[in-house]
């Protein structure tokens, strides 16, 4: 990254690594039982850039040590690839090649004539549901599989949510604390790696399924020059676990705090907004243009809970370093780390970062703001490419889950979550009211 300001490298990157093993494994206890990992060591160096390691750490994760950035000056240096180490496959038209929207190729967005966009939610939610994850899981699970390969995968149960987190759990475990007393939790999930042989029966039926129904959608990947199996391993990932494993995140985390919000009725603005916008007609993109609250209110869940925490990238030469106010040089081969949730939280960038504001990306002021929303691994600003790191399904995101909540809309009229609890890797979102449309 360029050092622009000409700031002067002053100090050391501060921070410590500890004793080889011992000092991993003190921090890797203390950000799964302790509290404020980050926030602490940040007002103890006084600084936004340290050292630290991060978990799961040796014996059997050997590569513990990064440099962490906690802020929007130092946090990009993670997108530019001149500088670190970092890649992904071409982007899926998904969306449009389902026919949910026509795709624009030149503007990089849905074309606002083209099909409806609507019935995403309808029939999915019960009448009186007692837990929403299941429903949502079900929601994205049907959209992702139809849109991409044409077949609803929850038709029979071919595929369930319950069978792809089993999948998908023993890859992120040693990442993530299950809620386990730590005597039982850190032999089992953070030592050694899970064996695949554990998963492997609920994999392989993920992979006939696609196998059966994904012929279409792997052969878009052929003229890119990946083999077909390759390409239906990839085709796999990227949806059960990249989309299907984010929306499952995101869109609990959206509804959550559209519940909660106490400011004013958000859920009758936003109600009011989608029902004036779709008119007599229906969902389709152009109506979807006419939602700016929704969408503003869609980034600022994004913003204060990306789905996806943390960012790594080593660094391929020597450079300088910006924060906000110093410099730091970092040696090639260092591995650097962000965590997205307080670097989105920049209190230099955003007014009042720690609270939920969901008319913050509404006007022109707003627009600006959003080349610091980074849930992509990039800009919301920029546009994901082979020359880039940044989510190839970055736009199918954002705009399904508009679709996802603007069709709850047309549905229903107000809804309420109780506390979340924890159970296992996931939060469990019980819903306490849901009102369907007068």
């Amino acid at each position: 990254m360029s050092n622009d300001r000409n700031l002067e490298v002053k100090r050391e990157v501060p921070g410590e690594y500890g004793a080889p093993i011992l000092g991993a494994v003190l921090d890797r206890l203390d950000r799964f039982y302790g509290k404020n990992f980050f926030e602490k060591r940040r007002d103890e160096y006084g600084s936004t850039v340290f050292r630290v390691n991060m978990p799961p750490g040796p014996p059997f994760f050997p590569d513990s040590k990064v440099i962490a950035l906690l802020d929007q000056k130092s946090f990009p240096v993670l997108f530019d690839l001149t500088q670190h180490h970092d890649r992904w496959i071409p982007e899926l038209r998904a969306a449009a090649a389902a026919g949910y929207a026509e795709w624009d190729a030149e503007r990089n967005k849905p074309k606002k004539s083209g099909g409806l966009l609507g019935g995403i939610v309808s029939g999915l939610f019960p009448d009186d549901p007692l837990e929403l994850n299941p429903v949502l899981g079900k929601i994205a699970l049907r959209f992702l599989t139809k849109t991409v390969l044409d077949k609803d995968a929850t038709e029979g149960n071919a595929l369930t949510e319950t069978g792809i987190k089993l999948w998908t759990a023993p890859q992120i475990a040693p990442v993530l604390n299950a809620g386990l007393p730590a005597v039982i939790q850190e032999p089992l999930l953070h030592t050694a790696p899970i064996p695949f042989i554990i998963v492997a029966p609920e994999y392989q039926k993920i992979v006939r399924f696609f196998k059966a129904n994904g012929e279409r959608a792997v052969s878009l990947a052929v003229p890119h020059g990946i083999d077909p199996d390759e390409a239906l391993h990839n085709l796999i990932f990227f949806i059960c676990f990249n989309t299907f494993g984010g929306l499952t995140i995101l869109w609990p985390a959206l509804f959550k705090h559209v519940s909660d919000f106490n400011e004013f009725d958000l859920q009758a603005k936003l109600r009011e907004e989608v029902r004036r916008a779709v008119g007599g007609g229906g969902l389709d993109a152009a109506a979807l243009g006419g939602m700016p609250l929704l969408q503003s209110t869609v980034y600022e869940v994004m913003r204060i809970e990306p789905p996806v925490q943390s960012q790594y990238g080593r660094a391929k030469v020597d450079f300088v370093l910006e924060t906000h106010v110093e410099a730091f040089k970092i040696k090639a081969g260092e591995m650097l780390y962000g965590y997205q949730p307080l670097v989105t939280r920049d209190p230099v960038v955003f007014e009042e970062p720690e609270k939920f504001k969901p008319r913050r990306f509404m006007g022109e002021e707003g627009q600006r703001l959003l080349e610091h929303v980074f849930w992509s691994n990039g800009p919301e600003t920029g546009s994901p490419s082979v020359d880039n790191k940044q989510c190839p399904g970055k736009n199918f995101v954002v705009l399904v889950t508009r679709i996802l909540f603007a069709d709850f809309f047309l549905h229903y009229d107000s809804f309420k979550l109780g506390d979340v609890s924890i159970s296992g890797t996931s939060s469990v979102y019980p819903c306490t009211e849901l009102k369907k449309r007068a």
